[in-house]
């Protein structure tokens, strides 16, 4: 499948919109690589392979955890560009997440590199600030910034699918056989090491009972996953109520015997 550069330049300002921090969209929402795939997909004119594939990368990034500033991987750009691939070259998900993996890591280098650019227009809105001109604040903190995130993120994503997606099916048959099987071994693992991840902040201490609750009545009673879901959330609910309720009450009685013992 060949990419056109409207096409291509849509994908850049995804990217841009998943990483750039504006309102409404970004960590939580097109970032992750099931929506910005499900939208990869959209401009391809694929968008259940699109839903698909980026489905499969998010499974590895159900963990991801980005602490204060720090990126150990850039999702967006493997959801976008991973999903790209796979739809251009015609890749099952195996092959398309061992593929779209590295390419978040890659991500990392656009986003040290916005971080540590940044740092310049601080200064210039310290400028601002010392010669009294307020009203222009909004250009260090908002609009220089954007401008150039813009400029680091559209350019490489959109030329990388452009120029990339010519060139996957030359590399998946010059890969062919062996290697192209680790590939799809690894890409298949992969989704299970996100899951042992995310499992790990799940199973303590009291989750550990819904856990298992969860799982024998996923598989023993036949329900649809939206009446799972809504199981999950009223337990959830009256959990959280039965256990705020029991804090004042058992504070209330340590109360009661404190006075006790002062008469």
């Amino acid at each position: 499948m060949d990419i056109s550069v409207t096409q291509a330049v849509l994908l850049g300002i995804t990217y841009w919109l998943a990483v750039g921090n504006l309102p409404f969209v970004g960590l939580w929402s097109l970032q992750r690589p099931l929506v910005c795939g499900l939208v990869a997909g959209i401009i391809l004119g694929d968008p259940v392979q699109g839903a698909v594939v980026g489905g499969a990368i998010n499974l590895v990034y159900l963990g991801f955890i980005s602490a204060g500033g720090s990126m150990p991987a850039d999702m967006g750009l493997a959801g976008v560009l991973g999903t790209t691939y796979a739809i251009a070259g015609n890749l099952d998900s195996g092959t398309a997440l061992a593929i779209a993996v590295p390419i978040g890591v890659l991500g990392t280098i656009v986003w040290y590199g916005r971080m540590t650019l940044d740092s310049i227009f601080v200064h210039i809105g310290d400028r601002y600030i010392e010669r009294g001109e307020y009203d222009k604040i909004w250009r260090a903190n908002i609009l220089f910034p954007q401008m150039m995130c813009f400029a680091m993120t559209v350019i490489p994503c959109s030329l990388a699918a452009y120029f990339g997606a010519s060139y996957i099916q030359g590399m998946l048959t010059l890969l062919s056989g062996t290697i192209l099987t680790v590939f799809q071994i690894i890409g298949g693992v992969m989704p299970a090491l996100g899951i042992a991840i995310t499992l790990l902040y799940i199973y303590k201490g009291e989750a550990k009972v819904f856990l298992f609750l969860g799982f024998v009545l996923a598989v023993f009673s036949g329900f649809s996953l939206l009446t799972l879901g809504v199981i999950s959330l009223l337990v959830a609910i009256v959990y959280m109520q039965a256990t705020t309720a029991a804090v004042p009450a058992v504070s209330g009685a340590a109360d009661d015997d404190d006075d006790d013992d002062d008469d």
